[in-house]
């Protein structure tokens, strides 16, 4: 007896259950006028900055944590490195397996300049590790990004692996014992301390704010179709004039500066890093993120971050077991839906029953043929 099979025929049920179940929500959510839909998105927004102020009593954390302290110092975070990870996984198609890195290289480029060799404040600091990040991401990707695959997924581990070895063996980055005295973020309005925490999550919910919509514009530019055109297949994209290397350099860097950018964040909201922060399983549970709430879409990147920071919080009256769970309710997501829990249509597409498939699966001909522009005498990049 096939087992693969009778498992697919007694979870397809499910699958489709699942599917079905959402599928008015986006006709209708499809059906809306733009007006509507910028209506839809200011309220619900406006909900996300009162969290704190609300406290929901169904999602909150422990009586014992603080929510808002989760919120901006654990959640918003991870969206934000989600959405970063997401564009070179999901986007691009490039398996990386080391991001903890870009994140440790954000965060102790602030570190170093506003607390142990410099004076500087958070704020400045900021463009500063983004642009440091963008260029360890240039660096990184310039000799490795010809490779594919599994290849590409062990320099990346490498690559963060090294950066978390480095830090602990330099004094100059603090060695083992990490930089202490970060300072934190300063605005005259909002006083960011270790008791309010309210203002950081405020600050960083509109960062990432800004974050979506710029990646939205992206994705919906020739850049993003150039993306999609080289992650599902890239001689071809290629062979259609696609120059894929610079593409796929573009989204390293973006997603690097992303990372790095949370770094920053997660530097002023500690005050403190340490090198075994940023270890091997932060890579993994990052990957999980994005994998959880779909590749290849903004949405489901912001849902997976939330899900795979939330839940930890949300079982630690189970103590010890509470990762148990945690990982029991990740397999049961990925055995259900393997596209993750809002992936993207062309990857739902990918996942469903077998059907008529064109001469490039999954790669509409519009993907292509967008991402270069014929010109008289050849063919004009994007």
């Amino acid at each position: 007896m096939n087992l693969t099979a009778e498992f697919q025929n007694l979870v397809r049920p499910i699958r489709r259950f699942w599917s079905d179940l959402f599928a008015p929500l986006r006709r209708a959510w499809a059906r809306q006028p733009r007006p509507a839909r910028w209506a839809i998105g200011a309220i619900g927004i406006a909900l996300l900055y009162l969290l704190p102020v609300i406290n929901p009593p169904i999602i909150t954390t422990e009586p014992g944590v603080n929510f808002s302290s989760v919120l901006g110092g654990t959640i918003v975070l991870y969206v934000l490195v989600a959405l970063g990870l997401n564009v070179v996984i999901g986007m691009a198609g490039m398996l990386d397996l080391g991001y903890a890195g870009f994140y440790a290289v954000g965060a102790y480029v602030c570190g170093v300049l506003t607390s142990k060799h410099a004076s500087w404040p958070w704020i400045a600091s900021l463009p500063v590790a983004v642009l440091v990040t963008m260029l360890a991401g240039v660096i990184l990707g310039s000799p490795t990004l010809r490779l594919r695959g599994d290849y590409l997924a062990i320099v990346t581990l490498g690559f963060g692996e090294i950066i978390r070895i480095v830090a602990k063996n330099v004094d100059w980055l603090g060695a083992a014992e990490g930089i202490s005295n970060i300072k934190r973020p300063v605005f005259d309005q909002w006083e960011f301390d270790v008791i309010n925490t309210d203002p950081y999550y405020w600050l960083y919910l509109t960062i990432t704010i800004g974050v979506v919509f710029l990646l939205r514009r992206l994705v919906n530019s020739r850049v993003g179709r150039a993306w999609t055109a080289i992650r599902e297949d890239e001689d071809a994209a290629e062979l259609m004039g696609v120059p894929t290397f610079k593409f796929k350099l573009l989204a390293f860097a973006i997603g690097a500066a992303i990372g790095g950018l949370a770094g920053v964040l997660f530097a002023g909201k500690n005050g403190l890093i340490y090198p075994t922060t940023f270890d091997i399983q932060l890579s993994i549970l990052f990957l999980a993120a994005v994998v959880l709430g779909g590749s290849g879409s903004i949405t489901g990147a912001i849902v997976g971050g939330v899900l795979v920071s939330y839940l930890p919080e949300r079982f630690r009256f189970l103590k010890e077991s509470r990762y148990f769970w945690f990982g029991i309710v990740l397999v049961f997501i990925m055995v259900f839906r393997p596209q993750g829990l809002i992936g993207s249509r062309r990857r739902r597409r990918e996942l469903a029953e077998p059907q008529d498939q064109p001469d490039f699966p999954g790669v509409a001909g519009s993907d292509l043929a967008e991402a270069v522009e014929p010109h008289e005498g050849g063919t004009r990049h994007a």
